[in-house]
């Protein structure tokens, strides 16, 4: 399978401040890859700088089997980019939105309406079509972008957290639009703070911290390598749980009022603790991949 983004010790900063610190990864054709970490992490410099917008301080960065700097022209062509920011043009309608920009792309107009026609369909907006962009609520503006973003039938889909305060119905018909672009075989480049749309969308992702990355994989391999099978949760735990634990030598957080124990035996260490220590507050869930990003980068606020 070829790599359809190569980046190698990708860097970036502003001043002393460093957004990006000599990252490298691949992303393969087909593959829906993630970026993930705190704010300030460094993910969206990263993919300003994939597709063109940022300009990288140093590294070496091939789209498609080409090197950016010899054939941004050429690249630019096949990427489509749904950014964070919502910037479609709020004085013309949703169909108006994207014959306007296909224009960038110099498609005939045969071509153009083919294409918007398909697109209202695959986003389910064809009713609102001759609706101006100001009237439309969240969900349906986060559909006209991401419809947008593939006028131009790109071979590289970049997302930048695209379902942002979406509400949940919104979130699922947009995951939705974007499986069936997967199963199409349209690479996806993604960044979002929701761990379940990455554990859901992503064939691998990586963590990243303070611009470097600290873990890549698919998402199940990471769960299993740095969390486990299960997660216990215990409010209020007593002295003795702890003393337990740490005699055990079990993988735990203690976060004062609550215990975060991490396992491969979850059932059966669930039973000892409910049989010993605990009559209530105890639950057991499957591990997810939220406590692997909040083990990895830690519980605090970031600013």
């Amino acid at each position: 399978m070829s790599a359809v983004i190569e980046v190698d010790n990708l860097r970036k900063s502003y001043g002393a401040a460093v957004a990006v610190d000599g990252i490298s990864f691949a992303v393969q054709a087909g593959d829906c890859f993630g970026l993930l970490g705190p704010n300030g992490a460094g993910k969206t410099t990263t993919i300003r700088m994939i597709y063109g917008f940022t300009p990288r301080e140093s590294g070496r960065l091939r789209l498609f089997g080409m090197d950016c700097d010899a054939a941004w022209r050429v690249l630019k062509a096949g990427i489509g980019v749904c950014q964070q920011e919502n910037n479609l043009d709020p004085d013309l309608t949703v169909r108006e939105n994207l014959e306007i920009f296909a224009a960038y792309f110099d498609l005939p107009s045969e071509v153009v309406r083919e294409r918007v026609a398909s697109l209202l369909h695959f986003t389910a907006l064809e009713g609102r079509e001759q609706a101006s962009v100001r009237d439309l609520s969240g969900g349906l503006m986060r559909r006209l972008v991401l419809a947008r973003a593939l006028i131009n039938e790109p071979q590289l889909l970049i997302l930048d957290e695209p379902t942002t305060g979406l509400d949940p119905q919104s979130r699922h018909q947009l995951w939705s639009r974007l499986e069936e672009l997967k199963q199409r075989g349209l690479t996806t480049l993604l960044t979002t703070h929701y761990m379940d749309e990455a554990q859901r969308l992503c064939d691998r992702l990586v963590i990243m911290d303070k611009g470097k990355i600290l873990v890549e994989g698919a998402p199940l391999d990471l769960i299993r390598q740095h969390v486990g099978i299960s997660v216990i949760e215990v409010v209020a735990p007593c002295d003795d749980m702890r003393r337990m634990l740490q005699d055990k030598g079990l993988s735990h957080e203690d976060l004062g009022q609550r215990l975060v124990i991490y396992s491969s035996d979850g059932d059966a260490l669930y039973r000892e603790l409910l049989d010993k220590h605990c009559r209530e507050g105890c639950m057991l869930r499957p591990a997810t991949l939220e406590d692997v990003f909040l083990r990895l980068t830690g519980r605090e606020l970031r600013e």
